[in-house]
């Protein structure tokens, strides 16, 4: 194990990270100062996750630059459904079909992994 002292933003942190096997999960930080809280982006539009049959994924990791469709709109295979923003590079990811959007399962400013799932249509 071993213990960091970070500051972001002005506030410092007291960081302990362990060494080897990585569990997936993120290591307790305990902070010496209150951090403020950071302003959330407005949510998409979302209807219940995985609504849709045809599932729109992420190819790229990245952050969700904006949402160009929204929840029922139709379509067609290769229009723009969600712009991600990855290396300072607008991606577009685009319907892989004609159809209509059944759910939107991301928030602008929100980062995804590749292959995340990113909205549903019919």
């Amino acid at each position: 194990m071993k213990n960091y002292t970070i500051t972001v933003n002005g506030n410092v942190y007291d960081v302990v990270v362990e060494e080897g096997a990585s569990t997936g999960a993120p290591a307790p930080a305990a902070p010496k100062a209150a951090p403020k809280a950071a302003p959330k982006a407005a949510p998409a539009v979302k209807a219940a996750g995985g609504a849709g049959s045809v599932k729109v994924e992420a190819g790229a990791a990245g952050k969700v630059f904006k949402v160009e469709a929204s929840v029922g709109q139709s379509l067609k295979a290769g229009d723009t459904v969600v712009i991600l923003e990855a290396m300072k590079m607008e991606i577009p990811v685009v319907a892989p079909q004609d159809g209509t959007v059944a759910s939107i399962d991301v928030a602008v400013g929100e980062a995804v992994e590749a292959g995340a799932l990113l909205a549903t249509m019919n």
